[in-house]
């Protein structure tokens, strides 16, 4: 078999014997993609559609909204382990490979020509050019926003492609930021998805095209040569990658179909038959702690893909989330979250999990909060499948750690989807959970700051813990006290039990009251 070589190369090799050498006959591709994708595909922008239908490609592609599980929405580095090296990997692959609808504005000039796609082209968009990390991180043990993080999911997907020598994948980097504080992470990056992610892999069917690289100009900046005013690439710049890329597709198409295309064998071994109303299968928090849901003191939560920054790709919000040693309520270690949000804009910092979690023999979530500005809205979002809810909160710039407490029953549906306002009732089902920040109602506020999160939990009826004189009341009637930590210090202990926290005196009435705005 041929040995996988950087499209870079490819066109360096054939492109000049033969620069134009388009397929003989129509070639499905499909391109999965977010707004700066559907820019470079649209008629009088990028123009690349239309130029991919003149090399007689006929284009479909995947946006917002399409797919099953609403997939098309997760376009991160992170989230392509969930398209490609996951349980639902066949779902997903069967309808896009049989998708054959438009999601951006160009113009086909080919006729469906049949069958499936072949060519699957894929990328993520500029916010994945700010991953943390160093230059020279070797790929990690789990998926996230940093150049380990970004390494090892792209090595995971690579054992996928390596099974489908028919289909050719084609990928596509981010582009590039107009801030260069993760620039040279991102450039690093990329060169190593170009000359070293394919060096070993045997098969013809995987390519790299450097979008980034032709999108930070001819004077190897690292930064975003062709803006807009934002971080989506201009016109000119999106022109001139399809000028680059349709010649380098060619040749890694030919190069593909000079290897082995052959189709993977099929499965003679019936199917099962499929249960009329089939119960997804649940899978408890980790059994080494059964209360934590994460404390950030080592890896990712067990089944999880890590905690992912996400934001509105139309504006130009920006999210950092990652665990740090600046601060902490108990151990060494929290999650630092940094984010400036445009106004009536989003972002979230977001927890998935591989299969869905039940967490149904808990009353709710626990936490503790440490915000470095004053008055700090934020929400808390749930996920179970198709389904979102959300849970609005505070913090007080106070110098101290503020523990919160949300029953299930104070998350409620949001409002773009059907039975808005209703709570949550499926704690069985949770598929994820985020912090996020938007404009708060009633404002004209766009939020930028710093905030840290600690010791998030699950929290058990408090009923159902309480031992020990200690936390029986009914004889005295009085409450447990607690003395307020001094300014900066770590409340003493995890968080026991839903309904069982003590705020620091003075600030259990704010941050329980604030919570409700």
């Amino acid at each position: 078999m041929k040995k996988a070589i950087s499209i870079v190369l490819l066109a360096v090799l054939l492109i000049a014997a033969a620069p134009h050498q388009a397929p003989d006959e129509p070639v499905k591709l499909i391109f999965i993609h977010h707004s700066t994708g559907k820019n470079w595909l649209a008629d009088g922008y990028g123009n690349l559609g239309h130029t991919l239908g003149e090399n007689n490609y006929f284009v479909s592609d995947t946006n917002y909204g399409w797919g099953p599980n609403s997939i098309g929405d997760r376009t991160d580095i992170p989230n392509w382990k969930e398209w490609f090296a996951s349980d639902n990997t066949p779902t997903y692959m069967d309808a896009l490979f049989n998708e054959t609808e438009q999601h951006a504005s160009y113009t086909r000039t080919l006729s469906d020509p049949g069958g499936e796609n072949e060519i699957i082209m894929f990328k993520s968009c500029f916010p994945n050019s700010a991953l943390e990390g160093n230059p020279n991180d070797p790929p990690g043990t789990y998926g996230g926003m940093s150049v380990s993080g970004a390494k090892y999911v792209y090595n995971t997907i690579l054992q996928y492609f390596a099974t489908r020598p028919d289909k050719l994948f084609i990928v596509v980097t981010a582009p590039p930021l107009s801030d260069p504080t993760y620039a040279d992470n991102a450039r690093a990056f990329n060169n190593w998805l170009k000359n070293e992610w394919l060096a070993d892999y045997e098969g013809s069917n995987v390519a790299v095209f450097d979008f980034y690289d032709v999108l930070t100009g001819p004077n190897g900046g690292n930064t975003l040569y062709y803006p807009t005013g934002d971080d989506h690439p201009s016109a000119e710049g999106s022109r001139l990658a399809t000028t680059e890329f349709i010649p380098q597709l060619n040749a890694a198409y030919k190069w593909w179909q000079a290897g082995d295309t052959s189709v993977p064998p099929v499965d003679n071994e019936p199917a099962p038959a499929a249960e009329e109303n089939p119960v997804p299968e649940l899978y408890p928090a980790p059994e080494s702690s059964p209360n934590i849901i994460d404390n950030f003191e080592g890896d990712a939560p067990l089944g999880s893909y890590g905690w992912e920054a996400f934001k509105d790709d139309e504006s130009s919000s920006q999210i950092t989330c990652s665990t740090t040693d600046e601060m902490a309520n108990l151990g060494t270690r929290s999650l630092k979250i940094d984010y400036n949000v445009e106004l009536y804009s989003w972002s979230t910092c977001d927890l998935s999990f591989d299969n869905p979690q039940n967490w149904s023999k808990h009353e709710g979530i626990s936490f503790y909060a440490y915000a470095v500005q004053e008055e700090t809205p934020f929400n808390v979002d749930l996920f179970v499948e198709g389904e979102s809810y959300v849970y609005q909160g505070w913090v007080e710039g106070s110098g101290n750690w503020q523990a919160f407490t949300v029953f299930w029953d104070e998350f409620k549906r949001v409002d773009w989807e059907e039975n808005a306002g209703a709570p949550f009732t499926k704690p069985e089902e949770v598929s994820g959970l985020a912090f996020g920040f938007n404009t708060p109602e009633d404002t004209e506020i766009a939020p930028v700051g710093t905030i840290y999160i600690d010791d998030l939990m699950l929290g058990e009826s408090c009923a159902e813990v309480a031992e020990g004189p200690a936390a029986n009341t009914e004889e005295t009637g009085d409450a447990p006290q607690s003395e307020p930590p001094a300014e900066g210090e770590p409340v003493s202990s995890p968080l026991p039990c839903v309904g069982g926290l003590v705020l620091p005196i003075g600030l259990a009435a704010l941050a329980f009251g604030k919570r409700k705005k």
